[in-house]
């Protein structure tokens, strides 16, 4: 029989406050949602804040070893799932893409940051001990306010998100000055953001380059200084990652998705696939699946 890996909405977990926005302590969320712990995605953004705990959580197959004081931060679209040992506690917010559109003048603000582009080594922060006290009490405020669910309660929870988001963000710029936003940095948010658009169907760094007006042999420098990999790993590793996250939703047979990501065929998706992921999409299924039910 079938186990398809399951994407939940905001509304689909029976205790949401409103269609955009959860907010909750982790402890009593997990308690409630026993079979988030098995791979899965996630329609939303997804925030979760450890202060208590430990195991490991996955995104997008990269294993990360919980800690307290640890952050995750998810775009939608994500696969993850979690194996916790002993007590675990935090907060978790998740909230939907449209949530802040109506609150800012920047719909990008949110990309912007560098814990929601999607790269997976920026997503996982263990904050410093001296933010530890500030980073908690603001938890603690979203909690209060999301009892209070009326036009300035909402504001207030945007407020104070945006609060939490901009303190963390400031943390890794000290942390990491090299990736204070200049001209090539936001040069290559643009590739990542156009290869997530579009690598389906555009393969080739020449296309990309066009459409950042650059030529291809300053798109592939400014992905080996920045990234270590030439522009052309870059697409193959976001079509290897959709092709994974295809794969964990046992409703889709190998050549629908070989389909949906513009193979020619079957077999020419199932050569691809053993030559940059290192094994068959069957075996991967099967290898993701043995562990998601473990």
């Amino acid at each position: 029989m079938k186990k398809a890996f399951p994407v939940y909405d905001i509304c689909s977990l029976s205790d949401h406050q409103h269609d955009d926005l959860l907010i909750s302590r982790f402890a009593p969320y997990l308690q409630k949602h026993q079979n988030l712990s098995m791979a899965h995605k996630h329609s939303f953004y997804h925030v979760v804040f450890f202060t208590e705990g430990g195991g490991t959580h996955a995104i997008d197959f990269k294993t990360f070893a919980v800690r307290p004081y640890q952050i995750y931060f998810m775009v939608p679209g994500q696969v993850h799932s979690w194996s916790f040992e002993g007590p675990v506690d935090g907060y978790i917010i998740n909230f939907s893409a449209s949530f802040f559109q109506s609150f800012l003048l920047r719909p990008d603000y949110l990309d912007n940051l560098p814990f929601f582009s999607g790269n997976i080594d920026d997503e996982v922060i263990n904050l410093p001990h001296d933010i530890h006290q500030s980073v908690t009490a603001l938890f603690e405020q979203l909690i209060q306010e999301s009892g209070n669910i009326n036009r300035l309660g909402m504001d207030m929870i945007k407020a104070l998100m945006l609060q939490l988001f901009i303190l963390i963000a400031r943390q890794n710029e000290h942390s990491n000055p090299a990736i204070t936003p200049n001209y090539n940095y936001t040069l290559l948010q643009s590739f990542r953001k156009l290869t997530d658009r579009h690598f389906a169907t555009l393969r080739l760094p020449k296309d990309y380059a066009a459409m950042l007006y650059i030529t291809p042999n300053h798109l592939n420098a400014l992905c080996n200084d920045m990234l270590g990999i030439p522009a052309g790993e870059v697409i193959r590793n976001r079509v290897i990652l959709e092709a994974k996250r295809l794969l964990v939703n046992l409703d889709l047979n190998i050549t629908a998705i070989a389909d949906q990501l513009n193979f020619a065929d079957n077999s020419y998706f199932t050569k691809f696939f053993k030559k940059y992921a290192g094994q068959t999409p069957e075996e991967f299924r099967k290898q993701t699946l043995t562990h998601g039910n473990q």
